[in-house]
């Protein structure tokens, strides 16, 4: 296959990956913040755990993307530790550390009989920093990062995630939503 697929595959899945975190992430605040009166239905449950598997799916396939990039040519070192590769330091770190964040605390969901939920509670409220590394790493990096559409779609994902995380984390977020 042409090099010049791998590139549009790497900047879509990319794309994909960034907007269902930020969406999952909301979904998440929305339930952990208490934004909702209730308990959370079972199908806003069912939307946040399938946003995050689509998310770390689309991140998979971002990262294996690029192995067959013609023109970045990275090796599996390249893309999976911080600062092998050198390219477009730092933002390639970034989105490299970002990635494994998001996918350990994504995947911890799987392991809290394990590690307790009170502690996996704690461990999951990371998630939001690795979603901002994503984010950081997109914009910094990303070829499409000066083009209008995509800088809409990062600032949209952004004030939208932003001001939940503002609202959880500021003690103001108490039974603001009521669901039926």
């Amino acid at each position: 296959m042409h090099g010049h697929f791998f590139w549009i595959t790497t900047r879509a899945a990319g794309s994909v990956c960034l907007v269902a975190a930020t969406v999952s992430l909301c979904i998440g605040l929305l339930m952990s913040g208490r934004m909702i009166r209730s308990r959370p239905p079972r199908d806003l449950r069912i939307v946040h755990e399938a946003l995050s598997l689509t998310a770390l799916v689309a991140l998979a396939i971002h990262a294996l993307s690029l192995l067959a990039d013609s023109f970045f040519r990275p090796s599996l070192l390249d893309i999976t530790v911080p600062f092998v590769s050198g390219y477009k330091e730092p933002w390639m770190s970034i989105g490299i550390v970002g990635g494994w964040a998001l996918a350990i605390l994504g995947l911890s969901y799987y392991a809290r009989g394990l590690i307790g939920p009170g502690r996996w509670r704690r461990l999951h409220r990371w998630t939001a920093g690795a979603w901002a590394l994503g984010l950081i790493h997109s914009v910094g990096e990303g070829t499409d990062n000066h083009r209008m559409w995509f800088l809409a779609m990062s600032g949209f994902v952004a004030v939208a995630a932003l001001a939940l995380l503002i609202q959880r984390f500021s003690g103001t977020s108490q039974g603001s939503l009521t669901v039926r």
